[in-house]
């Protein structure tokens, strides 16, 4: 009799631990200040420095608009094209070199540059070669979308492209679908892309700091990946329900073998 209560005890420790704690899946949580000495975070996003495969999307105007049309793209070679495919087609690629090539400028060189320099540096070369001041030349450089991919446990793994200036993690994550209770929110990876190749990066979105993060913000490129919890591969329930469920399972299992056996 002892030794039946001391595996059913062991059972159903396990299958109460295999619970997924309350704390683990709410996001943004205050771990370390009392909630009425909760500081403002601070902003450490830095200007987007543009790297190899990146595409540009480059805009001249001119008071007489004609004489910028070779240096901007027509845009109507396939009407049925989604904004990211014109923005493929029309936009510059950064080459492997890290030059984009623009008509009657040629290759210019913008691997670490932010859109801001590039903008001044193309003006500069514009007004330098081929007008006057009085062309009054207004250069916009943008990233042509903000690509980034998510798997592991997420809503919708896949690519997405989103088409605004700043995205947080969390609305990077929205986007695919959000993260189910069996995805661990603790360590998030983000993979990014340098010059000298690629690093991973963790951020726990259950702790309000990661605000404070300079990863808070995903750049072009990244990949998101969220680890499945240990509870997802034991099959036991990752809430109260399923595991209540499971053990009453396991009880029925238990008590039919024993009748079974003592007969």
């Amino acid at each position: 009799m002892k030794r039946f209560l001391l595996v059913m005890g062991l059972i159903l420790s396990s299958l109460l631990t295999s619970c997924i704690p309350h704390k683990d899946i709410v996001y943004l949580q205050n771990k370390d200040m009392a909630a009425d000495t909760l500081q403002m975070m601070v902003e450490q996003q830095k200007p987007y420095r543009v790297q190899i495969n990146d595409i540009l999307n480059i805009r001249v105007k001119s008071i007489d608009q004609k004489s910028v049309s070779i240096l901007n793209p027509i845009g109507e070679g396939n009407l049925n094209a989604t904004s990211s495919e014109r923005a493929y087609f029309d936009g510059f690629t950064v080459d492997v070199h890290g030059n984009i090539r623009i008509p009657s400028l040629g290759q210019i060189n913008v691997l670490g540059f932010s859109t801001e320099e590039i903008e001044k540096m193309i003006e500069t070369k514009l007004l330098d070669e081929q007008f006057k001041e009085t062309a009054n030349i207004f250069v916009t450089v943008k990233l042509a979308g903000l690509r980034y991919s998510a798997n592991g446990e997420v809503g919708s793994p896949g690519t997405q492209v989103l088409f605004q200036e700043r995205v947080n993690i969390f609305q990077a994550i929205a986007n695919v679908g959000e993260i189910p209770v069996t995805g661990d929110r603790k360590d998030v990876m983000i993979i990014r892309q340098y010059p000298q190749g690629q690093q991973i990066h963790h951020l726990d979105l259950t702790d309000i700091h990661v605000m404070n993060s300079p990863y808070y913000y995903i750049q072009p490129n990244d990949m998101i990946y969220v680890k499945p919890l240990k509870q997802k591969t034991w099959g036991t329930g990752v809430t109260g329900r399923e595991s209540l469920a499971t053990i009453v399972s396991v009880l029925g299992l238990i008590t039919t073998t024993i009748v079974l056996i003592t007969r």
